[in-house]
């Protein structure tokens, strides 16, 4: 379907650079990119060699949809799909899709998966198993939350991404400690605390054209050590049964969960699986471009070919096994000597590294997916062998970081 597709950004991102931008080319439509930070995109698109490039880049509040219909109508634009992969900008998405009469996700799905309180709060009105959580933005409600809270007990921004600042706590001068800090770097900053899960983390990633919902599969996902929540290594495979995979399937679609690409997380407790939290967009930190080019399914085409109205066809997906093992900064410091990328083949297997920060690079640590240096990425018939390849790549690779 020829015709201008808009896709609504925030900062530069690899995933709408190397994926859906190729993939909107590859469909024979004019990308669009609406954003705040113009200069930051204009600057990357000069500076990198891509596969392709937008037509046009306009300037504006992204997270006021007014704002981004205001601009699109200025520019003289009637486009044939509204789209972003960013998890802060899915509410204005669906809004601006919803005014030009396109199709897209409803609205109040994204604001409730969002916002972790609303969708807690959802999800116990319409009756789901009882779970103990508090939100607090200041002090005295901090107070009264102390009074039945479980130990221990989690700590996350009610926005929050990429486990940032996300804790573990066993007490209350724990808590208060943890609140404290936060409000210090951003005072009022809403919090969530809630009930810790015991279990095993995996995520479910799913399509849906608003009709048929079908389940693509999920990683089971290897965490760091508490108090934080870091995402160090994942393999694609649940290894549920069918009870279990329905269950969690049946969580997302009576939250309203159907339309595009979404990647929730759960916990799989003794009683069964718990939802964390509800991303919904495709998956990232790198996992997004190893489905697509593993599954046999031209992932980035089909979310795109979504929200342009195609229904969502029959999938034939490869049985193939995936690991992915994420290289973790342990200090700060300025980044002196980064390993290049690289990728060794077999059969039909393959193991690669791609680095994810540059020599000259300054980190801080945040104790989340932020401080990833590096990522590696593998493919084939046997989980045992990708972890042999995944470890003998990574014992070759090095860093320097000087204080």
């Amino acid at each position: 379907m020829p015709g201008q597709i808009v896709f609504i950004a925030h900062v530069v991102t690899e995933v709408l650079n190397e994926g859906f931008l190729p993939a909107a080319r590859a469909l024979g439509l004019d990308p669009v990119i609406v954003t705040d930070l113009a200069a930051e995109h204009r600057r990357h698109f000069a500076e990198e060699d891509l596969q392709a490039y937008p037509d046009l880049i306009l300037s504006c509040d992204v997270f006021n949809p007014l704002a981004v219909i205001e601009t699109l109508q200025e520019a003289g634009i009637a486009p044939a799909a509204v789209f972003s992969h960013s998890d802060h900008l899915q509410t204005t998405t669906a809004l601006v899709a919803q005014y030009f009469g396109l199709p897209g996700k409803d609205w109040q799905v994204c604001y409730r998966a969002k916002n972790k309180a609303a969708m807690r709060a959802y999800l116990a009105a319409a009756g789901a198993e009882p779970f103990w959580y508090r939100l607090v933005t200041a002090q005295d409600q901090l107070d009264a939350a102390l009074a039945d809270c479980p130990w221990p007990c989690v700590v996350k921004p009610r926005e929050g991404v990429a486990s940032l600042d996300v804790s573990l706590v066993r007490s209350a001068q724990e808590l208060r400690d943890c609140c404290s800090r936060l409000w210090a770097r951003q005072p009022g900053q809403p919090l969530l605390i809630e009930e810790y899960l015991e279990g095993p983390l995996c995520t479910l990633e799913t399509l849906g054209d608003g009709e048929r919902f079908e389940v693509l599969g999920g990683f089971r996902v290897e965490l760091s050590e508490p108090p934080h929540f870091i995402e160090q290594a994942a393999h694609w495979g649940l290894e549920l049964d069918e009870r279990e995979l329905q269950q969690m399937a049946g969580t997302l679609r009576d939250f309203g969960i159907g339309f595009g690409s979404c990647h929730s997380e759960f916990v799989l407790t003794e009683r069964g699986p718990r939802l964390i939290e509800i991303n919904y967009r495709t998956i990232g930190d790198g996992r997004e471009f190893l489905l697509a080019e593993t599954l046999g399914l031209p992932l980035f085409e089909r979310v795109l070919q979504l929200h342009l109205g195609e229904s969502l066809p029959a999938l034939d997906l490869s049985d193939t096994r995936l690991l992915i093992h994420y290289v973790l900064a342990t200090e700060s410091g300025r980044l002196e000597q980064v390993p290049g990328p690289r990728r060794e083949r077999w059969g039909q297997g393959f193991v690669d590294f791609q680095p994810l920060r540059r020599a000259g690079d300054r980190l801080e640590l945040s104790h989340s997916n932020k401080d990833y240096l590096g990522v590696i990425r593998a493919a084939g018939d046997s989980l045992a062998e990708l972890q042999e390849r995944t470890a003998q790549l990574l014992a070759g690779l090095s860093w320097e970081v000087r204080a």
